[in-house]
């Protein structure tokens, strides 16, 4: 059973109408932001309980629970064809392809910036993935309340079919690729971010449209897959947003 800890991410939870199971509070615990965790709470008339230290803790265990904890059920994934089939009809502008992402911090930090950044659709890997588990809940800060997800068996063969509904599948890649700020990123576009270690899948770079990297200034020639997901997703939306005409 998922526990989501800490104010922000079971604030997010609350705001995103998800099921909840129960709320658990640490008993004398103060701050406005709880004060707005219980009024919800009440408001949508969810079971909800206060604890003493010592049982709090046994519930909570080490995680950095701000005093507050909620229990959910498994967070529904989409099925492969469910999401081609609301893709093709929500017409998503852009959408991220997470290929292997194996650390829980690194997928809870994308999912937080992908969110931030407009973005509605995360397909990610079945298989060789981090799970969905508090730490990416908690690292997210509660945007993965606010995600579709869809984990597939395939990914190249997803690519294919995102192909076919009419997405530009771009990916993120040093070799052979553009500085990220050249393409325009009009139309609707599956972004690929790599693994921590071994970044795309060649197969998946040989699918894509197009491939782009961040000049690095420095004598470290890499970035944290989060902090890369991060500038390239706000660049792509940022070209979006000035509307320019495809080359």
């Amino acid at each position: 059973m998922p526990k989501f800890f800490g104010r922000k991410p079971v604030l997010e939870l609350l705001k995103s109408k998800q099921d909840i199971l129960k709320v658990y509070f640490l008993r004398g615990i103060k701050g406005d932001v709880i004060d707005e965790i219980k009024g919800i709470v009440i408001r949508q008339k969810l079971p909800w309980q206060e604890l003493q230290q010592d049982k709090f803790k046994k519930l909570a265990g080490d995680g950095n629970h701000q005093g507050v904890v909620a229990l959910t059920p498994e967070k529904r994934l989409l099925e492969e064809e469910e999401c081609l089939e609301m893709l093709a009809k929500n017409q998503d502008e852009l959408i991220i392809l997470l290929d292997s992402i194996q650390d829980t911090h690194n997928l809870g930090a994308i999912l937080r910036t992908a969110e931030c950044a407009g973005v509605k659709t995360v397909i990610t890997t079945k298989f060789n993935s981090a799970p969905l588990n508090e730490t990416v809940s908690k690292v997210s800060a509660g945007a993965l309340n606010h995600l579709q997800i869809c984990a597939v068996r395939n990914l190249s063969d997803y690519i294919k079919k995102l192909k076919d509904i009419g997405y530009w599948i771009g990916a993120s890649s040093l070799e052979e690729s553009l500085d990220y700020s050249e393409p325009d990123y009009s139309g609707k576009i599956a972004f690929i971010m790599g693994n921590e270690e071994k970044g795309v899948r060649r197969l998946l770079l040989q699918l894509s449209d197009f491939k782009v990297k961040i000049p690095m200034r420095g004598k470290i020639q890499s970035l944290n897959v989060s902090v890369a997901a991060g500038i390239l997703l706000f660049e792509i939306m940022k070209k979006k947003a000035a509307g320019r005409p495809r080359v």
